[in-house]
Parts: structure tokens; C-alpha cells; sequence
């Protein structure tokens, strides 16, 4: 089984992924490390694990998501891959980077995409690409059916869902990908969030005050 490890990164306390097979294939998903402690966390996690580090992916562009993109690209020498409709998503961060007090951010560009129905391999074991739009136009999440597990950035949270008031994010949008895409899983299956604790689908669709399902 795939293993997952989470690490909180940058003001914004955004959630960073590894997925990896203990001294095997490893991807990072949207690294947010933006200081040289938060990248010799990573760093040093794939290095005790004697990890191969092959994919870099980004649920969205956001900035707190794509702060560590130039050093993971860098320094494991590995391709990034995102949605398209998140390519001008990425491109802008440079623009308002400093505002935010990250003077020092390096832009990156994709070399791959992501769409609706793709499904990667790592090792033999599957990820399939979910398009959940809303929160932002491009916005993905990774869904391993064998493992019970969805990444799903910041689309559903505990108890709450992704902000909507950014450019290109949509209420209705968000609402829709939560209900048709979302909550058509499993209700065991753990949703890993982009900001904050796990949580379920099956406790969501019960408790969530914004998209809970009636009856």
C-alpha cells in the first residue's frame, strides 16, 4: 500500500504531501515550503526514507500550494504537472508574491497536465485525477481507491469548504464538483485536506454546514 506523509508549511499552515513506497517511488504534492528550514524538512524526509522522488503535482496554484515548487523541481530534478485551466493560475503568483511578503518566490513552469479521468501509476498502484472546480478553475484532486484516500487540496474540509471570493473561484462551481464528484465516494474514504485535519466524505456529507446532503 501506498504510504502518505503530511507536513504544514508557511503562514498559510498549508498541508504538503508525500505519497511513496517505503525506499521506492515517491511524488510531492503541492510543496508550500517557503523558508530554508521548511525545505530541509522535506529534504530530510525523503533522504532518511531513501526515497526516489519522480513527480511534483499541484492541486492548484494558489500561492501557499506552489511556494516550494522551484526547490522541489530543483533539487530532485522532476517534472511538474497541474491542470491546464491552473497554468494562468501559477503565472499570476509572481505578480502578488511580494505583497504576501515572499519577495524571494522563483516561478516555475509545467511540463506536463492533468485532466478529468487520467489515472497515474506509482509502482502499480493507481491515482485517479478528479476535476473539482470552484475554488479555483483548474482545481484537481487525487483519489487511491485501494487505500481509501482522496488528496483533495482545498475543495472539503472539516466541517467547512474552499474559500470562493479568489479570482476564478465559483460558489455554485465548488458545490457542484463537492456533491457530484465527491460525495459519490465511498463515505469511509479520508479526505486529506490542504489546510487543517483529515476528515471523511461519510462525516461531510452528514455535518458539513455547507454542503451537507438532506434528506
Amino acid at each position: 500500500m501506498l504510504q502518505l506523509a503530511q507536513f504544514t508549511f508557511n503562514p498559510f499552515m498549508e498541508n504538503t504531501y508525500v505519497v511513496y513506497l517505503p525506499q521506492g517511488e515517491a511524488w510531492i504534492i503541492d510543496p508550500g515550503c517557503s523558508t530554508r528550514a521548511e525545505e530541509k524538512t522535506l529534504e530530510d524526509f525523503i533522504r532518511k526514507n531513501e526515497l526516489n522522488v519522480t513527480r511534483l503535482i499541484n492541486t492548484h496554484c494558489h500561492i501557499d500550494h506552489v511556494l516550494g515548487n522551484y526547490f522541489v523541481k530543483n533539487k530532485f530534478h522532476v517534472p511538474l504537472y497541474l491542470h491546464t485551466l491552473e497554468e494562468a493560475v501559477l503565472r499570476s503568483v509572481k505578480l502578488y508574491a511580494p505583497m504576501y511578503g515572499f519577495a524571494a518566490y522563483q516561478e516555475t513552469e509545467p511540463d506536463g497536465y492533468l485532466s478529468e479521468e487520467d489515472v497515474l501509476e506509482l509502482e502499480h498502484h493507481q491515482l485517479k485525477i478528479i476535476f473539482v472546480p470552484g475554488h479555483s478553475p483548474g482545481h484537481i484532486a487525487l483519489y487511491y481507491e485501494q487505500g481509501g484516500w482522496l488528496l483533495g487540496g482545498d475543495v472539503l474540509f472539516d466541517g467547512s469548504i474552499g474559500r470562493t471570493d479568489l479570482p476564478g473561484g465559483d460558489f455554485d462551481t465548488l458545490i457542484k464538483s463537492i456533491h457530484e464528484k465527491l460525495f459519490v465516494l465511498p463515505d469511509p474514504t479520508i479526505v486529506h485536506c490542504g489546510h487543517g485535519p483529515s476528515t471523511t466524505i461519510g462525516k461531510e456529507k452528514r455535518t458539513n454546514p455547507f454542503c451537507a446532503l438532506t434528506t
